[in-house]
Parts: structure tokens; sequence; C-alpha cells
């Protein structure tokens, strides 16, 4: 028979769990809160840590209420519906800076930058219509999503579902009639995109060679009108889901970043570079994935910028020597690296390069602080530190740090 036991809950970490103890032993319990007494089953008991499940809530937080969606908990999208929008935010924030501090950072306040807590989701990937379960690999029909925006909606409620794997964008920004882009995962394993069509510029990629145009599958191409611009993708590619969330933080990243040239690394389909080419002569963009290259192409056409389709670390092997000796430095960088954070080449490269400004986007608190960490250490100041607030209702968190440095 499982064991049932009660605990206290303390804090909330990474990840949405909250920790308990029991026997001196640290407790995970899913779909908690802070100070909150429980009745919890043991799920999984391992000699320095064990996970439970919630039984019964003795002594529920103020902040607890009541999800708005059927299938919470079953669904494996939303963590945290169970908690008042206003306290989810600060929990967010104490994860944001409790990884800061655990790095031996100073933190300065930490600023939200949120917008709707529901319907706000642009982007999903559908499986046979449906979304999965919670920690498993069955999936589970869904009719209305009420993190999603109403053109999503709209297309739960009446579209003919395609089988298999199916990126869906919606919103009342994308340009055009259609307010609903379907791309159905349709490319085979190590199959790559054909490229037709014909482009001014070139994207150089790092086995010397060269390619242009733009793919071939039209119907997955987005466009969007972001802040007053038009920016396009591939809506099979990565695109953020939190568009009005995403305006702000453009703003926040831009914000008083002046200068002759700039560096976009990990920079995707040029969605930053569009803006920050408003505010410097000439913007270098770095990205190894040729697909959204070719976007960032067509967003920055009639701009002057230079792409190099390449890693970060590629790029600073083979080109950073006869750029600088050609131009100088960068007077400020903008990276925005995957989950796994910045390659240790760009870290040290920033460190020694000292670049005035640096704003460092992040998906992931822990990363974000480790880069962070060796930054301050090398002589940056962290001036601000803004929570994105993409994601409500779960506990994903992303975002930007802005370094000056002041030698």
């Amino acid at each position: 028979m499982a064991e049932i036991i009660t605990i206290e809950t303390e804090k909330m970490i990474y990840g949405g769990d909250c920790i308990g103890k029991h026997n001196g032993k640290n407790v995970f319990v899913p779909f908690a809160l802070p100070n909150e007494t429980l009745e919890v089953e043991i799920t999984d008991d391992r000699a320095d840590f064990s996970r439970a499940k919630i039984v019964n809530i003795k002594k529920p937080s103020e902040h607890r209420r009541e999800p708005k969606c059927a299938l919470y908990g079953v669904c494996g999208g939303c963590n945290m519906q169970h908690i008042d929008d206003d306290f989810q935010i600060e929990l967010r924030k104490q994860i944001l800076r409790d990884s800061f501090e655990r790095a031996g950072i100073t933190v300065p306040e930490i600023i939200a930058i949120s917008g709707n807590p529901f319907a706000y989701r642009s982007r999903f990937q559908f499986h046979d219509g449906s979304l999965m379960e919670k920690s498993s690999a069955k999936s589970v029909a869904v009719k209305h999503c009420p993190i999603a925006v109403s053109e999503i909606n709209e297309w739960l409620e009446n579209a003919q579902k395609s089988t298999g794997r199916v990126h869906v964008f919606g919103d009342k920004r994308i340009v055009g009639e259609k307010k609903v882009i379907e791309a159905v995962e349709n490319r085979q394993k190590n199959e790559k995109p054909s490229i037709i069509g014909g482009a001014k510029r070139k994207i150089k990629r790092k086995e010397n060679t060269y390619f242009s145009g733009t793919l071939q599958s039209p119907e997955n191409r987005c466009e969007i009108e972001l802040a007053g611009k038009k920016i396009a993708f591939d809506a099979r590619g990565f695109f953020q889901s939190n568009l009005a969330v995403l305006e702000k933080s453009i703003e926040k990243v831009t914000d008083n970043l002046f200068g002759e040239r700039v560096l976009d690394l990990y920079a995707g389909c040029g969605t930053f570079s569009v803006f920050l080419a408003d505010n410097f002569r000439d913007v270098t963009l770095v990205e190894h994935n040729r697909d959204a290259l070719v976007f960032a192409e067509q967003n920055l056409a009639g701009k002057t910028h230079t792409s190099y389709g390449m890693s970060g670390e590629q790029f600073l092997k083979t080109q950073w020597s006869a750029l600088k000796a050609k131009c100088g430095q960068f007077d400020a960088v903008v990276v925005d690296p995957p989950r796994s954070g910045m390659e240790k080449a760009v870290v040290k490269w920033l460190s020694e390069e000292k670049t005035h400004q640096i704003r460092a986007v992040s998906c992931d608190p822990a990363t974000q602080a480790r880069d962070v960490s060796a930054l301050v250490k090398s002589g940056y100041t962290l001036t601000r530190l803004y929570l994105l607030d993409f994601y409500p209702q779960t506990s994903h968190i992303e975002s930007l740090a802005c370094l000056e440095n002041r030698e």
C-alpha cells in the first residue's frame, strides 16, 4: 500500500513543483503552492528525495483557485492554472531570482513584462488534432483551450484535422485574409528543404558554400505585423507564441540601444534584427538554422546587414578576426540562445571583448544565470533583469538580462 504522509510545503522550484520535507528528506509535489498543508501519496521514493501527489489539501494557500480548463492536469500544457494570476508572476520572479542568487549574482529588482493571462497563445503543435497528455505518449482531444487566441479555438472547433503532427499558428496579426496557418510536418528524416527562387543577398554557410531563395513550401509561410513591421517565418519552425508580450519584449531589448554596429547572435528569422536596424547603421546576424536565415534575409530586405549561417562558435573561429580588423568592435550584442545557453566560446569572447552593452534573452533561468555569472565576474554589471512572461498558467520562464561594461 502506498505511503500517505502529511507535509507543509515551502517554496516552488523551477518546473513548478513545491518542496516539503519528511524525515529530513525533500518531497517534490506538483500542483501545490507554498505554505500549504497537504496529505500526499509517495509515488517515487529515493535515497535523497521523494516525489508525491496530492491526496487531500488540509490547509490551502489563499492564492489557490479553481482552474478554468476541464482538461487541467490531464493535458501536458499548463501546470499553474490552480494559482491566481498575480501570484503566479511573483512565483516565476522568485524562481528566476533564486537561480541568479545561487550563481552568486546580486539581483536588481525583477520587472515582469506580462500581458493577458488567458487567450494569448498563437502557436501550437497538434498530434492528430489533439494535444499530448501530461507525462504520457497518449493524446487528449481538445475542442477549446483557454490559453489559445480566438483564431486557434475557431480552428479547433471547425477545421478538419490533419493526421500526424501539425504546426498551427493563428492570430489577428497575420497579414492577409487567412488568420490561421496549418503546416503539416511532412519532412522525412534527414531530408533537406529545397530552395527555389532567387534573392539578391546570399547567406554564407560554414561549409563556405552559399544558398539563397525561398522555401519550397509557401503554404507554410506565415507573415505577421509586429509593432508596425512585417516579419515572415516558417510555421513549422520556432516563433514566439505570445505576440503581445513579444512586442513589449522587443521594446525592452532595443531600449536605449544605439550605435554603429550590432551583433545579433542566435538570430533566428531576424525578429530582433528588424528592429535593431532602426538604431544601428549595420546589423550582423549569426544563426545556424538555414531555414530561419532565409526568412531573416526577407525580413531585413533593404537594411544594411550581413548574415552568417553558422553557430556562434564557428562565427568567432572563422569570421571574427577579419571583421574586427576591418570594422572594429561591435557597439552592442544581442543574444537569444537555445535552452542550453550560450556556447562556452561565446561567453569567453564576450568576457574578453568587453562590449559596451549586452542584451541576453533566455528560455532557461539556470543556463541564463550561469552565463550572466561568468560575464559579471569578467567585469560586466547586471543593470536590469526582466521576467518575460510569455507563458502564463505554466512554470516556463523566459528572461532578459541587460549588462553593461563601464570600463
